[in-house]
């Protein structure tokens, strides 16, 4: 690998646009849902282009009856050919040289550990989107999706050994591997990781539905208060290595707690409900909220949000829209960076 530095910036710095990509019926491990989880799509669109542009992904067969959907938004079709629409983990990570250019990462992708055929499509996005996009590609030696990694900015990486490690995924690469190809890629001097993610994450432990940053030093997890519930003991022990842990800066984390929402599950398939899971757009935060007996959960997740983003607008969307297809808000989308000089 060469040993040009790159870094990352931190997803509260300003973009250009957001990128997602329509989903598939085909792919959806409930078809009958296909559109309700359209209009879930829609409803998150539609919320980020109140803040910044979006470029969507759309089947070319899709385009002549997406396109209506959003004649007075500012909204921008790419036809390309793909799989599934999870851009956050198979589309391109941003990051920019010594000099502020910006490049893509082109990561591996083999739907989250070859659950899902086919994925030879999605594999194909991030270089096809950078092509358009005219902004060179950096080829990464190893997979990975974007909801696995969070950054600082300033140097810091959260994540799990659930996914980075798993032999799904890289089996031939060690912890030491994965972070010295990472390292160079993003920026990096400190990498901390958390031991696992949530109880029936079928991402094998997403960072982005655990703990994210609010800004450097400052780390938001989402919390379980049950003992009798797999996630209490996975977040006493994330609170126990965040608490004895610095960034790179040597900084210890402030650390802010948000409070799981209710159990829910379908067909004997626990989901992964996160308020980690939201997304910051320009100025604002697209905050997935879950309702029924999670309402007054979903308040608190927004007043504490609220709080560590005092001077951004929260936008709340229907989290149960796409919820049961795996992820939610977060590993829809993905950052483009503006231009200029980014943290």
């Amino acid at each position: 690998m060469s040993e040009k530095q790159y870094r990352m910036p931190a997803e509260w710095s300003p973009h250009a646009r957001t990128m997602l990509a329509w989903p598939v019926k085909d792919s959806l491990v409930y078809p009958e849902n296909y559109n309700k989880v359209c209009a879930g799509y829609e409803e998150l669109i539609l919320a980020i282009s109140e803040f910044e542009p979006v470029l969507l992904v759309v089947n070319p067969d899709d385009e002549a009856n997406v396109a209506p959907r959003f004649t007075h938004a500012s909204v921008e079709l790419i036809s390309l050919p793909h799989n599934d629409a999870w851009l956050r983990d198979n589309g391109p990570t941003f990051v920019r040289d010594d000099h502020h250019q910006l490049f893509g990462v082109n990561w591996g992708f083999n739907a989250w550990g070859e659950k899902y055929e086919p994925w030879d499509l999605d594999d194909e996005v991030a270089p096809a989107l950078l092509s358009f996009m005219k902004v060179p590609v950096i080829d990464a030696p190893l997979i990975l999706e974007g909801g696995s990694i969070h950054v600082d900015g300033e140097g810091t990486l959260l994540t799990t050994e659930e996914c980075l490690l798993n032999p799904n995924r890289n089996p031939h690469l060690t912890k030491k591997d994965v972070e010295e190809h990472l390292k160079p890629l993003l920026g990096l001097s400190k990498i901390v990781w958390l031991p696992l993610g949530l109880d029936g994450d079928e991402t094998d432990g997403h960072i982005d539905n655990v703990a994210c940053f609010a800004a450097p030093g400052k780390v938001i997890i989402q919390v379980c208060n049950d003992p009798e519930d797999v996630n209490y003991a996975r977040s006493q022990e994330h609170l126990d290595i965040l608490r004895k842990e610095t960034d790179a800066t040597g900084r210890s984390f402030e650390i802010i707690q948000i409070e799981q929402p209710p159990y829910r599950e379908v067909e004997g398939q626990r989901l992964t409900l996160s308020y980690i899971n939201f997304y910051l757009v320009n100025d604002g935060l697209i905050l997935p909220v879950f309702g029924g007996d999670a309402t007054d959960f979903d308040k608190k997740a927004e007043e504490i949000l609220q709080k560590a983003f005092p001077e951004r607008t929260i936008r709340t969307i229907d989290g149960m829209a796409v919820i049961q297809e795996g992820g939610n808000v977060h590993c829809t989308t993905q950052q483009v960076p503006a231009e200029g000089k980014n943290k």
